[in-house]
């Protein structure tokens, strides 16, 4: 059984960073890529950030040169640094591990909150 644990969420003032860890454990082969989405209030769900077994990366464009994708394939753990942190980065964010296979599995979620 996958699981996902996502830690490293909370309140932090615009300008600042927190960095996201996100813990596979259970099946850890076959992984295709790791990735971070992210859902505010009232809006859908969209895609952060995404790390590939071969480590190409893709960013929301709002985030680029602010964020940044890294993954240890030792911990079995993708991190998301997040930097310069504006009011409009603060949603859910969600950890989410693609296999090659098909399968999908989510993380629960960690909260974080930009004040202004």
């Amino acid at each position: 059984q996958v699981q996902l644990v996502e830690s490293g969420g909370g309140l932090v003032q615009a300008g600042g960073s927190l960095r996201l860890s996100c813990a596979v454990s259970g099946s850890i082969f076959e992984i295709d890529s790791m990735g971070w989405w992210r859902q505010a209030p009232g809006t859908q769900r969209e895609l952060v950030a995404t790390i590939t077994s071969d480590g190409p990366r893709m960013y929301l464009e709002s985030v680029k040169g602010r964020f940044t994708i890294s993954r240890d394939n030792v911990k079995n753990t993708v991190y998301l640094q997040m930097n310069s942190l504006k009011p409009e980065d603060s949603a859910v964010y969600y950890c989410r591990v693609s296999y090659v296979y098909g399968m999908d599995y989510w993380g629960k979620g960690t909260l974080v909150t930009v004040s202004s």
